[in-house]
């Protein structure tokens, strides 16, 4: 391994252990003349700063997007690139074209459970067994506890807008709000809305969230924040026990997280024979 090679191999290391999200970029295939050759790597970060080089120009400009969109689905993705156009960047080079690997490394699916009585407990043993990194908070801290909830992986009690600030939530996290009260999620959603968190549920009837948005709105909230908040959360199973309303709501995380669509496979294989 070459120095440069070397160097982006720790610096990846160093972003999984901080739970950066950053994208690897390396060089699979080469033919002709080409600035870089087969093994080169490239680190890009979700801001679209790089460590390394595969050749400058319009390819490197095009990894970093591609990178971007590959953080944006989680998902491998293989590029070829031709140089030919040195008036679009390309290095000087004609006739050369090489493959590249773009493999997203992102932070471990992460349940956020904001609130530990029955539901949060449920949540938080279910999170745990599905395989999710699984971190509880409640301001009553007893709750927030292994003596309540033992298979959590990080416990923050006391305050939860000081819990909000110790732990960064990330493209990978899922958030509960599984509260005990309006007031208290008027004053954790704001705090929640800029993050980059791709699902943020809040637990309570239509009548409940009906009036949290009216008074988020009356603080000054916008439309375009209130939308990216979930309620009434999970899927509709007429769940009644603390451990069937967990089930609706990871189900609704797992069919994000995955792609799913919540359909019955049934329904969904009746589809697929009409359709053929």
């Amino acid at each position: 391994m070459n120095n440069d090679n070397h160097r982006i191999i720790k610096e990846l290391l160093t972003a999984q252990e901080a739970g950066t999200p950053v994208v690897l970029a390396t060089i699979t295939k080469a033919r002709g003349s080409v600035p870089r050759h087969v093994g080169t790597k490239m680190l890009v970060y979700e801001n679209g700063r790089f460590t390394g080089t595969i050749g400058g120009g319009e390819v490197e400009s095009r990894v970093i997007d591609e990178a971007q969109l590959a953080l944006d689905d989680g998902h491998s993705r293989t590029i070829p690139y031709a140089f030919v156009d040195p008036a679009k960047g390309d290095p000087g080079v004609c006739g050369g074209e090489i493959e590249l690997y773009l493999e997203p490394f992102l932070p471990p699916a992460t349940l956020f459970v904001i609130g530990c009585g029955h539901v949060g407990q449920a949540l938080a043993d279910l999170g745990h067994w599905l395989g999710f990194r699984v971190i509880v908070t409640d301001d009553r801290e007893e709750l927030a506890a292994p003596e309540h909830i033992p298979h959590a992986d990080v416990y923050l009690p006391g305050s939860i807008e000081d819990a909000l600030t110790a732990q960064t939530i990330t493209r990978s996290t899922f958030i509960t709000l599984v509260t005990r009260n309006v007031t208290l999620d008027r004053q954790i959603l704001p705090l929640l809305a800029r993050t980059p968190a791709p699902y943020i549920g809040v637990m309570g009837s239509r009548r409940r969230w009906a009036e949290t948005k009216k008074l988020l709105l009356a603080d000054g909230i916008s439309e375009a924040d209130l939308a990216r908040f979930h309620s009434p959360l999970g899927l509709e199973l007429s769940a009644e026990t603390p451990k069937e309303i967990a089930v609706s709501i990871l189900a609704e995380i797992i069919m994000l997280y995955r792609g799913g669509t919540g359909e019955r496979m049934m329904e969904e294989g009746r589809k697929q024979k009409v359709e053929s």
